[in-house]
């Protein structure tokens, strides 16, 4: 039967191999700290936002179309974008991506506005207790979470206050 942790590593062996020495695309991911951002009444932030990083993580991309909508300010920019990372690499860094972080590419800012993470190798989710069931026993060694999705939209520089070019503490 496949699935087990043998077959887990060596995709993940190979995964790791294929984002890294052949596609080599990469994204720059900063963390949203949400508990030194000081929040108005409506939840929003009140001054400036604090990140870590930048952590920088090989990835598959999928873009959208750019899109320059018209409005009260004129003509604006906007291109949402799919980033794909490698859980493996998400966990050794202990970066948990949510909803509010932020990923740089290619001098662009792109918003978290949802996570997926529910990609599962041979459709066993590894976090669920098979272990109880009586017809196949032995089922919580199979299976493995190998990806997480981030659908994100284009963010303006100034309104995410982060310099790819300097440190910031």
């Amino acid at each position: 039967m496949f699935g087990r942790s043998r077959d887990v590593s060596l995709i993940r062996g190979l995964n790791r191999e294929l984002m890294g020495d052949i596609i080599t695309q990469q994204a720059a991911f900063y963390k949203y700290k949400l508990e030194e951002t000081k929040v108005n009444l409506y939840g929003e932030a009140a001054g400036a936002k604090f990140y870590d990083g930048p952590f920088l993580f090989n990835c598959l991309i999928n873009r959208e179309d750019q899109a320059y909508p018209e409005g009260d300010e004129g003509v604006g920019f906007g291109q949402g974008i799919e980033f794909r990372f490698l859980r493996a690499d998400l966990v050794d860094a202990n970066v948990v991506p949510e909803v509010g972080d932020i990923i740089l590419y290619q001098d662009k800012y792109y918003g978290v506005d949802s996570v997926v993470a529910n990609q599962y190798f041979v459709g066993k989710n590894p976090s669920y207790p098979n272990n109880e069931n009586p017809l196949n026993p032995g089922l919580e060694d199979f299976g493995a979470n190998h990806s997480v999705i981030c659908n994100t939209f284009y963010v303006p520089a100034d309104k995410v206050n982060i310099s790819p070019y300097k440190e910031r503490f």
